[in-house]
């Protein structure tokens, strides 16, 4: 299966972290948000690139499984992955890493589902979405 892939590096803000002085779990799914823009960016799926198309694409699942803690002032690598599936979805995985020793602090998962402008699901892939396959060698 071809995958494509972007990685990203994300510095951890003093806004982030915790009275433990660590990175509070939630803000983990803004790293994984860094991931897909500079994805979106890179390969253009951006999120503007799919609404002048017509379409929304909301998350419907977010997984995020923690193995290490980070601090203030680390640097993360947010390692992005397209998982090219059949159905109409956009799904991402994602390995995130202390760039400092190359740790792997977490990892996850998020799955997108497309939606009109008046808010329907769509439950064929978009057109746009098959050219966008095409255009990066994933039909």
């Amino acid at each position: 299966m071809i995958k494509i892939t972007n990685i990203t590096k994300v510095k951890v803000r003093f806004s982030e972290v915790d009275s433990m002085q660590i990175v509070w779990h939630g803000n983990y799914a803004k790293f994984l948000e860094d991931g897909r823009e500079a994805f979106g960016e890179e390969f253009g799926l951006g999120y503007y690139n799919v609404y002048e198309q017509g379409f929304m694409t909301p998350i419907v699942k977010l997984d995020i499984d923690f193995k290490r803690q980070v601090k203030y002032g680390d640097e993360v690598e947010v390692k992005t992955i397209f998982e090219n599936v059949d159905a109409a979805k956009i799904w991402f995985k994602y390995v995130l890493s202390r760039v400092s020793d190359g740790a792997i602090v977490a990892k996850g998962q998020t799955i997108q589902v497309f939606l009109d402008k008046e808010g329907e699901l769509q439950i064929t892939n978009p057109e746009f979405y098959k050219n966008w396959k095409v255009k990066n060698g994933l039909l």
